[in-house]
């Protein structure tokens, strides 16, 4: 069994990351996101019972040998911990993840829409102050703190890539650490 996943931050770039490192490898990408929220137009609205994504999560997970799971499922998701090989903690400056994110609110939902007067106005920008946080919050939110003891604690291997690199930089940077440290996939 074969099992990678990459956290960090919304806006890290843990999802795109996630798909690209899954293709190159011939495996499963599974997103966190796609579990922890029901599926709702706009998306994001409302959240999944836990035994629901906990019991979708591990179906999914246990239908593939070889996986990437991408996203935060700290608390929650705990109970897949025992199935990590490695977890991935991607981390970027600040600035840049809150300009990734307002281009993606953008993208996703219109710029009229996510502009003052506009009708995700006030959703998008609650979202975009949480997740403004991460860097300083504290352990009740998603922040690095959270993340930093989650990393701490875990039983298998953690590799930290931090900063703007790119998306084949850091895929890169797993195929070679992978290399590194033995087998992981076998390409």
């Amino acid at each position: 069994m074969e099992r990678i996943h990459i956290l960090g931050a919304s806006g890290s770039g843990t999802t795109t990351l996630g798909r690209v490192l899954a293709t190159q490898l011939g495996c499963q990408h599974f997103d966190t996101d796609n579990y922890f929220w029901l599926p709702t137009k706009p998306p994001f609205q409302i959240k999944r019972d836990l035994q629901d994504r906990q019991q979708l999560l591990a179906e999914d997970l246990g239908s593939a040998a070889r996986w990437i799971l991408s996203g935060s499922l700290c608390g929650w998701g705990d109970i897949f911990i025992p199935k990590f090989e490695l977890v991935v903690y991607l981390w970027i400056p600040q600035a840049l993840r809150m300009e990734r994110l307002v281009k993606r609110e953008i993208q996703r939902y219109g710029a009229t829409e996510v502009k003052p007067g506009g009708k995700r106005y006030s959703d998008s920008n609650a979202f975009l102050e949480w997740a403004a946080g991460y860097d300083e919050g504290g352990l009740s939110m998603r922040s690095k703190a959270l993340h930093e003891q989650w990393l701490a604690a875990l039983p298998c291997k953690v590799l930290r890539l931090e900063g703007d690199l790119s998306v084949e930089e850091r895929a890169s940077a797993i195929l070679a650490y992978k290399n590194k440290i033995g087998r992981v996939f076998d390409v």
